[in-house]
């Protein structure tokens, strides 16, 4: 990692070239994706079919592009007992941490007969995405369906890539069996977003797609947002280590590779008020470069955003994090909890030595599905609020509707609309 001193200008540099990473970025891309949308939503399942034998290589039919039951148990059968039984209690988790954000609708009526309150009413269908090949994520696939099921969700419909025999991945069936899912089909990249977005003859129309993808089903997402609602455009993986003298380098150095091997965009920073042990760090990572198996991609991800910035007090350090807002925080200092008090911008928070990244990416319950490229700033964690709706609710007795009539005619006469105004007032003209 590049060692460089913290500073306002090296700060800047910094969150301009994250910046660069983003998907809005790719708009080179994006005549290519409203091609692909616009076709499925004049063509639905014709369209569908032909990009998915020209960019899957198989052959979808109205027959085979539903998962079929006999397939998820040939999945389950694929796959370690032991994985199955570690699935299985990494969702139960999952659903205990998102059962406790669960709301409840509200009322409060008063004395003058009025009734003021807030309908929560879970989405009716979902749809959730699911890379497929190299990029199957089976944690993923619990991360989106779980607080679905959790908040309610009627139907929940997953589209996931075949291979070229139209095999999906085992890991990849036996989550999204385990967590919930209703439906899945053989869809994958830009056409299943249109497909969920527009719906097809196969294919319902959803309320609300989710879930991550490649470039093209960022862009794709976006594109149908306004359609239907979506969780939101992510972005490369980051992970940022906010260590003072007392952080382990041997710990320092294995978490921020932990997020650089996920592609050659993704960026790992650390924060600290101790040079030597930036030093330290980057000898660490050298020998776990020996032996770790995505040793190049893990390279190139340190070559173009891998730092190691040197502040001069902690406070300077907890701003640089505070202003790249990092997906991922790892606080690594004498008093991880008050420091975590200062914090105002992360997706996630880890604290203390024996709370590494991929503890949240898999196992303890929180969502890993969290804000990149610095929206942590307004952004936060999947989670069962993406998967309601509030209605507000409004009651008035003629006599509280009288108290307040003549203020809601000046204000809408004063705003110039008229026809406003005197919906209230024909309920009084004759009195």
């Amino acid at each position: 990692m590049k060692i460089i001193d913290l500073n306002k200008e090296t700060i800047n540099d910094i969150t301009s070239a994250l910046l660069k990473r983003s998907p809005s970025q790719y708009t080179e891309y994006e005549n290519t994706v409203n091609s692909i949308l616009a076709d499925i939503r004049e063509k639905g399942d014709e369209a569908l079919f032909e990009y998915t034998a020209k960019f899957d290589g198989f052959t979808l039919t109205p027959e085979n592009i539903t998962v079929t039951k006999k397939e998820i148990e040939d999945a389950y059968a694929e796959l370690d007992p032991e994985y199955i039984e570690v699935i299985k209690k990494a969702a139960e988790n999952i659903r205990d941490f998102h059962s406790k954000q669960l709301r409840n609708s509200w009322f409060e009526t008063k004395p003058d007969g009025s009734l003021l309150g807030m309908k929560i009413t879970a989405l009716e269908k979902v749809g959730v995405y699911v890379p497929g090949g190299k990029a199957a994520y089976p944690s993923s696939v619990l991360m989106n369906i779980v607080p679905a099921k959790v908040a309610g969700v009627d139907k929940i419909y997953m589209c996931t890539p075949p291979g070229k025999t139209g095999k999906i991945n085992a890991g990849t069936l036996v989550a999204a069996d385990i967590a919930g899912a209703d439906v899945i089909f053989k869809a994958g990249g830009a056409q299943a977003i249109g497909a969920m977005a527009f719906g097809t003859e196969c294919i319902p129309k959803v309320d609300k797609i989710t879930g991550p993808g490649n470039i093209f089903v960022a862009l794709a997402k976006k594109a149908v947002y306004g359609f239907v609602s979506i969780d939101s455009i992510a972005g490369p993986s980051e992970v940022m280590v906010l260590a003072d003298e007392t952080a382990n380098p041997h710990y320092v150095a294995a978490d921020l590779l932990s997020q650089a091997e996920h592609d050659e965009l993704a960026s790992a920073i650390l924060v600290t008020t101790d040079r030597s042990l930036a030093d330290k760090v980057n000898a660490e990572i050298e020998e776990y470069l020996k032996t770790l198996s995505r040793a190049d991609i893990i390279r190139k991800s340190l070559d173009n955003y891998g730092f190691a910035l040197i502040a001069s007090n902690i406070n300077d350090a907890i701003d640089a994090v505070n202003t790249v807002a990092s997906e991922h925080l790892e606080i690594l200092t004498k008093d991880p909890f008050d420091t975590m008090t200062k914090i105002r911008n992360a997706g996630a928070i880890f604290l203390g030595e024996y709370s590494s990244e991929p503890l949240g990416d898999y196992f303890a319950g929180p969502n890993h599905i969290l804000p990149t490229n610095g929206t942590a700033r307004f952004f936060s964690p999947v989670n069962v609020d993406d998967y309601i709706k509030k209605s507000s609710v409004i009651y008035y007795s003629k006599e509280a509707l009288k108290r307040d009539s003549k203020s809601i005619e000046l204000f809408a006469n004063n705003e110039g609309l008229t026809a406003h105004a005197n919906s209230i007032h024909v309920r009084f003209e004759n009195e």
